[in-house]
């Protein structure tokens, strides 16, 4: 039965005076359609948690660190997990490292001393986390490239069996080796369903891509040939989640605007299924300053390479609709457009959703 169905049997009944068994304020209630229906949400920010303090990392005197982004996090054993890209003021390379941090509430994190991964001694950052099941194992999906190695830019792989062993991450392995005429891309992304596993990421020319391979072929057998997934106006930085309690999947993607970042998302019904717009656009943004209810407090005007705050830490990357936060890297007008962006101060915050 529909749910418009169900509202004139509801009225229907109750005008007839018959005794129903439910509560008309609940049943109300459940008609009420949700965000993640009408793609109208609204935001409010919280002061930033985490910025970059040099005390708090390794010594960097000739090309000090500068900003702290791409954020990826899970909650497991009481503890949040953090890991992120941490940038010098450094032209070439060594001037970009994937930074891990562990605390158990958001105030404490600032006061956490940082361990810096020594993964490769060339480029490496944008880090994904998560728990693969059938593995046992942790997996840091990142872009990397290292000459000395032989290892193409392109999307790469380190396991772990535990996360808070910063020592502990396997030495980066190629997911597929990006052969010529294929895109590279940037801001890799993998999410699992009961048989597949899939592979997003996206080319600073509006598109979002897609591969994957079978459970059992993960994490470096069987990926099949890029694929465009979704055309927009869209940027970078598409990461994908299932919507808890449902069948359908959400991608957060960053877009550009009036030189300021701010989110879109888009939903679909399948991992490997069209994805269609859900609030994508600069009037009906996911989030941007128009719709941060208290924007007039806020510290960033650029929200910029989002992650939900997940349900679960596993490989189908669950989000609870019911208690929507997300991590974001953020800066003002100032900071955005006045410097290079290897400059520019990033640090962390997180939106809350208002319902």
């Amino acid at each position: 039965m529909h749910l418009s169905t169900t509202a004139h049997l509801f009225n229907f009944v109750c005008l007839c005076g018959l005794t129903v068994p439910c509560n008309a304020q609940n049943a109300n209630s459940d008609l009420t359609p949700t965000p993640f229906e009408t793609g109208q949400f609204q935001w409010r920010v919280e002061r930033p948690f985490l910025m970059v303090d040099a005390e708090r990392l390794p010594e960097s005197a000739e090309h000090p660190w500068v900003s702290v982004k791409d954020p990826s996090i899970v909650r497991f054993g009481g503890k949040w997990h953090l890991f992120c890209t941490l940038r010098k003021l450094k032209e070439g390379d060594g001037r970009i490292r994937i930074g891990y941090l562990s605390f158990e509430n958001w105030e404490d994190a600032q006061q956490q001393d940082w361990s810096v991964l020594t993964l490769t001694m060339s480029y490496h950052g944008a880090p994904q986390i998560f728990w693969f099941e059938p593995h046992q194992k942790w997996y840091l999906i990142y872009q990397a490239a290292d000459d000395k190695r032989g290892l193409k830019y392109g999307p790469c792989f380190s396991t772990n069996d535990r996360i808070d062993e910063p020592a502990g991450w396997t030495l980066p392995e190629p997911l597929y080796v990006v052969e010529d005429g294929m895109k590279a891309g940037l801001d890799f992304w993998v999410i699992c369903d009961a048989s597949t596993a899939y592979l997003f990421f996206t080319t600073n020319n509006g598109q979002m891509w897609r591969s994957q391979t079978p459970l059992e072929s993960f994490p470096s057998k069987g990926w099949s040939r890029p694929e465009v997934a979704l055309k927009a106006d869209i940027f970078e930085a598409s990461h994908t989640y299932r919507i808890r309690g449902t069948s359908k999947y959400i991608t957060l993607i960053e877009a550009m605007g009036e030189n300021r970042r701010y989110f879109k998302a888009y939903v679909a019904d399948a991992l490997g299924e069209e994805w269609q717009p859900l609030a994508a656009s600069k009037e009906q943004p996911f989030v941007s300053p128009r719709n941060v209810v208290n924007q007039d407090m806020s510290w960033a005007t650029s929200y910029s390479h989002g992650e939900f705050i997940r349900h679960g830490h596993d490989q189908h990357l669950e989000l609870d609709p019911e208690s929507v936060r997300v991590l974001f890297q953020g800066v003002n007008d100032q900071e955005y457009r006045d410097k290079p962006y290897g400059n520019i101060p990033w640090r962390l915050g997180i939106l809350e959703m208002v319902h």
